[in-house]
Order: C-alpha cells, then sequence, then structure tokens
C-alpha cells in the first residue's frame, strides 16, 4: 500500500494519514505525499471507472472504499469559435459535476478512519456530492449553503438524508459558520480537506489514457476554489513524477469578471493574495471571492505556463444558449470555460484543447427558465 504522509504548508509539520484531522494545529492547510504508482497494462484490465487508478489512490483498505462506479467520463469533440475541442463529460456523474471525484476518495477516507458525522460547506455541487457519498457510506452529514444556492441543488442535498443549514449573507460567511461546526466534527471540505483533491486529480489520469497515454496541450477549466484546477494540476504532477509523462499541460483557469480574485491577483502580482470585491454572478459555483487555497493555485498555473481568462455574465449567457442549441444541457459554471474559449481562440489554433462541462443544467433549473423567459438576452 501507499506511503503517505500530511505536511502542513505553514509550519511544515508532519502527520499521520490515521489521525482524524483536516487542517494543522497551527491552522495551517495540509498537502498529502506519497509515491502513486501508474501500470496501463494492470489500468486497463480495470472497470471504467476512477479507481482503476488504485495505486495512485491514498486509501489503504479496499474494504473502505465508498463508490458509484464514478468516473471515466466521455471525452468528445465539439467545435468552438471554429476549432475542434474535446470536452469532458463531468456533468454526467452520479450527482450531477465532477466534484463526485472528490467525494468518493474524501468520503472513503472518512470511513476508513471510522468517522461517523461529517460537515461540510458548499454553494451546491460540492455539498450535493458529500451528501450523496456519505448517505451510502452510512455516515451522518450536516452540509451548510449560502442562503441564495439554486433551489434544485438545496432538494437535492435533502433528498439525500442530510441535514441543511441555509447561511444568510456571503459564500464567505457560509464558510465561516462551517468552521464553528468543524471545532467538534470532521470537515469534509473540498478546499480544506486533503483528500478531496486526490479524488479531483484522477481527471488528469483519465485525460492521459483517453488520449491514447498522451496529454493535451492546453486544458480549460473554471476556477472557485480551485478543486478542479487543483486537482488536474497534482494529477498530472504525478503523471510526470513517475514518468509517464515528459510536460503538464498549460492550464488556463475561468473566471466571471463579477467575481474574479484570481485573474486578478495573476494579472497584477502581489507579494500575498488578498480578496478582492466582488459581485453576483450567474456562474455561482465559481463565485469566490477568498479561495483558500488561493497562492497554490496561482503557482500552478504560473508553473504550468499558463494563464487566467474572465468572462462577464453576458458572455457566458451566450455562450450557454449555444451550447444548449447544440444539444447539452449544461448549468451556467460549466458555460464559462466556452466562453472563455470562445474569446481566446486564435490562440488555441493547431493546439489540442481539451475543457470540461463541470456541472448538469437540471442543477439550475431556475435559472435556465429566467434566461428562456428573457429569450437568452445578456
Amino acid at each position: 500500500m501507499l506511503q503517505s504522509t500530511l505536511i502542513c504548508r505553514t509550519c511544515g509539520r508532519n502527520y499521520s494519514v490515521s489521525e482524524k484531522i483536516w487542517r494543522c494545529a497551527c491552522g495551517g492547510l495540509f498537502d498529502l505525499v506519497y509515491n502513486p504508482q501508474f501500470d496501463p497494462d494492470l489500468i486497463k484490465k480495470r472497470k471504467p471507472n476512477l479507481w482503476r487508478y488504485r495505486e495512485a489512490i491514498p486509501i489503504e483498505n479496499d474494504s473502505a472504499i465508498i463508490s458509484f462506479e464514478e468516473g471515466f467520463t466521455p471525452l468528445l469533440e465539439i467545435n468552438i469559435a471554429g476549432i475542434p475541442i474535446l470536452v469532458k463529460q463531468e456533468h454526467l456523474f452520479q450527482t450531477g459535476s465532477y466534484k463526485d471525484r472528490g467525494a468518493t476518495v474524501l468520503i472513503s477516507k472518512s470511513k476508513e478512519l471510522g468517522i461517523n458525522h461529517v460537515v461540510e460547506d458548499s454553494s451546491g455541487n460540492a455539498g450535493c456530492a458529500i451528501a450523496a457519498y456519505a448517505a451510502r457510506a452510512g455516515i451522518k452529514c450536516d452540509i451548510y449553503v449560502p442562503e441564495s444556492t439554486s433551489p434544485a441543488k438545496l432538494a437535492q442535498i435533502e433528498s439525500y438524508g442530510a441535514r441543511l443549514h441555509k447561511i444568510p449573507g456571503s459564500r464567505e460567511d457560509t464558510t465561516r459558520a462551517v468552521q464553528v461546526a468543524a471545532e467538534t466534527c470532521y470537515y469534509a471540505s473540498h478546499s480544506w480537506n486533503p483528500f478531496f483533491f486526490q479524488g479531483t486529480k484522477t481527471i488528469a489520469f483519465e485525460i492521459w489514457e483517453q488520449l491514447g497515454w498522451q496529454v493535451p496541450n492546453v486544458l480549460v477549466l473554471p476556477v472557485g476554489n480551485g478543486t478542479l484546477l487543483l486537482g488536474a494540476y497534482f494529477g498530472f504532477q504525478d503523471l510526470l513524477i513517475a514518468g509517464m509523462i515528459s510536460e503538464i499541460p498549460q492550464l488556463v483557469g475561468v473566471q466571471a469578471q463579477n467575481c474574479s480574485p484570481l485573474a486578478q491577483a495573476f494579472a497584477e502580482p502581489l507579494s500575498q493574495f488578498s480578496s478582492v470585491s466582488s459581485s453576483a454572478t450567474i456562474a455561482e459555483g465559481i463565485a469566490i471571492a477568498e479561495p483558500i487555497r488561493a497562492e497554490e493555485i496561482l503557482r500552478a498555473v504560473k508553473h504550468s505556463g499558463g494563464r487566467f481568462v474572465t468572462v462577464t455574465d453576458g458572455e457566458i449567457t451566450l455562450a450557454l444558449k449555444d451550447t444548449m442549441h447544440s444539444g447539452f444541457y449544461i448549468e451556467p459554471t460549466s458555460a464559462t470555460v466556452i466562453a472563455a474559449i470562445s474569446k481566446i481562440s486564435g490562440s488555441l489554433i493547431n493546439q489540442k484543447v481539451v475543457t470540461v462541462f463541470s456541472g448538469h443544467g437540471l442543477k439550475s433549473t431556475e435559472k435556465i427558465l429566467s434566461l428562456l423567459n428573457h429569450k437568452f438576452q445578456p
């Protein structure tokens, strides 16, 4: 089995992965360090789900794995602004978003640790994923969400039997509320808990395999808390260190113009990340003004030779309309990458580009109905 260790990013203290902790005693974030292994011949013989990369996922006991056979989502070519783009269909997961990748690993680790109650905060999709996998594991679950979260996502969370806490105010107010609960309960956080990223990183492994054990030139991803972008970066780093690839793709992070702290920090480098003013956006899934792993996200994008792109709500709306008229039913946050690719298409010619549809449209029924009633006008 893998030998893994939790290391604090702030003070450098090491912890055993058998401890029921989600942050360092000093308050710092954890990294998880270990040596993943890849055997393509073995991988190809396994079921088409993300657990086919078993030797690269740090769960010690197979009996602890909580799964819906998730993963290995289709990689489908579509045309955007006149160029072919490969889109990973992450909206087809069990709960309707890529967050199932992180949930299957984090809840499996929770079961392995003998945890019987978890809390999580979310703008919707992560809460849905944690609630579903906790239900499958028989683990009690409380989900904290902003009061403004889409009703469809709230209904989904409660349908799994989770206790729902609707918090007035900003997304950051929700995070502060859940961290009070996390003082006495295991925090199954998609941004604080390093095991969540050990699930989202599997998107890199799948892209690598689906491209014939190669990597794309460019990977375009929506970014709020960075769970998908950082996960992909960790996954490609795993492959690079293992000698399976020679370079990682350029990572292009997409943010809504109304809430774009990472894009602003990337454009105007600061000695330390600081939050910026933001306003409401149709892309609620990435409306994060204070991403906890901001500096880590910025370093990953810079190291990959990538960049950030911002898109307006008007551009997102038009991209959503065009995408839906092509037969894909996605939530508005998913359309941000389509808007961004259209915006930078000139720099993507003759490049192998991969992006994702991160969440299903059924999660945003009310918003989509409103857009339809206004004839999709930006």
